[in-house]
């Protein structure tokens, strides 16, 4: 099986291109899902982030745009959230490759934000990066409801630069063009991978 990490800063339609490989009947690994979902009641992420960052669960649940409000800004409280949330996120991804190892898949793509800050890379046969121009990003994101400039260049600074994660790629799809554009690339990508599984 191969696995390929997908990544892409904020804005660069990352999401858009996972759903493309999904619509190729590819399976995909989604890393905000799967913080999304040990958030929410009954996972396993709310009690340690209760502990730590009190105020931050509300009906069983955290409160995002709270925790949010806490560590953006704050280095130190960040890196107290990494390390309860990413061995959580970890086990998640350890299902999701044995799941998928389970079912014969000939590839796996895991969708994570953070794949070259976290050293994900690493871990995976390949990588992808979704990229457009940084006008294009940041129409984008600035279209989104609740963003604002001070939030946008927060985020930012926390992603490593668009022309790094494209110089450390193995596979670049820009999707500035349009969705035809992006998604022939992808089809080209999972015909390039699965040659190259079966040579």
């Amino acid at each position: 099986m191969i696995i390929l990490g997908l990544t892409g800063s904020i804005g660069m339609g990352k999401s858009a291109t996972a759903q493309m490989f999904r619509d190729e009947g590819v399976r995909v690994y989604d890393a905000d899902a799967a913080v999304h979902e040990i958030y929410n009641v009954g996972g396993s992420a709310v009690g340690p982030i209760g502990s730590a960052f009190p105020g931050t669960v509300k009906d069983n649940k955290v409160d995002r745009a709270a925790l949010r409000d806490i560590v953006l800004n704050d280095a130190e409280a960040l890196k107290r959230l990494e390390a309860l949330v990413h061995p959580l996120v970890a086990e998640t991804q350890a299902k999701a490759r044995a799941e998928a190892r389970s079912a014969d898949a000939d590839i796996l793509v895991l969708d994570i934000p953070l794949l070259f800050e976290t050293g994900g890379d690493q871990r995976v046969d390949y990588t992808l990066v979704v990229t457009t121009t940084a006008e294009e990003q940041r129409d984008r994101v600035m279209s989104r409801p609740g963003m604002t400039e001070a939030n946008f260049t927060a985020i930012l600074a926390k992603q490593t630069p668009d022309h790094e994660k494209r110089a450390r790629a193995d596979f670049v799809i820009n999707t500035r063009i349009d969705h035809d554009y992006a998604r022939d690339q992808v089809r080209a990508l999972i015909a390039a991978l699965r040659r190259q599984k079966e040579g």
